[in-house]
């Protein structure tokens, strides 16, 4: 059976976890500091699995020896947004909680293909690949099928049509800066900007942009976790499968796209090895403004976290 490990057993961690027990691809390990937590939501999730049928095997541990021998790492550990705080208020604290994730995995898991998800996303996957100095088909940000999602969701609310006929594609920064592609996105073939009134099309990329502030100011206590712990099970199923998915998540960039030395948002072909290849679509002037001033503001992230943390 394959093993996967998620650090952070909060409410995004522990969700991810109940998404991928249903998948039934892997056993699961659930890391957490706090004692009594991962054991308990892994007791949980063991004891729901007969209701649906589904022989995973859930462990819960304050001890990263046992994510030993791991598939996949998935590090979900951090603190969580509040009201008013921008993803890079997190960056040192957060820098901290992911640089040991990846290394103390690392040393008991040596093979295993890393998703990153604690926020500031993209600068988070960039540290968790300096640390560990693995090559960077190894180091994936979730966040561009997050975004994405919750644009098909807008789309579908917005039309009436079945989200299984819509497609859209959030490329850049997972942040306000994001860039939802509204020429590459449809509704059943019919590009977005041709489906849509330009006044509702404009209202949608501005949710998507700010659809996580959304869910954070509804909450009040928290932040979103059905949604990303998905996109996260996504990721590692595309992976464990083999299935050469392409889905936009953050990947290093080597010269893709024009940049380079940078996590960032962009169409990614999934498998078995992590990523196998980088998609690279035309961008028109538009797109191509938006994602050069999205680019920019995560470069400067990077560049802030350089500055406070050593990699």
């Amino acid at each position: 059976m394959n093993k996967i490990s998620i650090i952070g057993a909060g409410m995004t961690g522990s969700t991810a976890a109940h998404w991928l027990a249903e998948k039934e691809i892997a056993d699961i390990v659930l890391v957490d500091v706090v004692e009594g937590m991962p054991q308990g939501k892994a007791l949980d999730l063991q004891e729901a699995l007969p209701i649906i049928g589904k022989d995973v095997e859930l462990t819960g541990s304050n001890d990263y020896a046992a994510t030993k021998n791991s598939d996949v790492v998935i590090i979900t550990a951090g603190i969580a947004r509040k009201p008013g705080m921008s993803r890079d208020d997190l960056l040192k604290t957060n820098a901290g909680i992911v640089g040991t994730a990846a290394l103390e995995t690392l040393k008991h898991s040596p093979d295993a293909i890393f998703i990153v998800l604690t926020n500031p996303l993209d600068t988070m996957a960039y540290l968790a690949l300096k640390k560990t100095g693995l090559p960077r088909e190894r180091v994936l940000g979730q966040a561009g099928i997050l975004d994405s999602a919750r644009m098909r969701a807008f789309v579908a609310m917005e039309t009436g049509v079945s989200v299984e006929n819509i497609q859209c594609y959030v490329l850049g920064g997972h942040g306000d800066e994001m860039v939802p592609l509204t020429k590459h996105s449809n509704v059943a073939g019919i590009p977005l900007r041709d489906y849509l009134p330009a006044d509702r099309l404009a209202a949608i990329v501005e949710r998507t942009r700010k659809g996580g502030a959304e869910v954070i100011n509804l909450l009040k206590t928290g932040s979103a976790y059905y949604a990303p712990g998905l996109a996260c099970a996504q990721m590692a199923d595309a992976i464990l499968r083999d299935k050469h998915l392409i889905v936009p998540c953050a990947a290093m960039m080597q010269g893709e796209y024009g940049l380079d030395d940078m996590y960032f948002g962009v169409p990614v072909q999934i498998g078995r090895a992590g990523m196998e290849r980088i998609v690279e679509y035309k961008l028109d002037e538009e797109e191509r403004a938006m994602f050069d001033k999205s680019a920019a503001a995560v470069k400067e992230t990077h560049e802030a976290m350089k500055s406070l943390v050593q990699i």
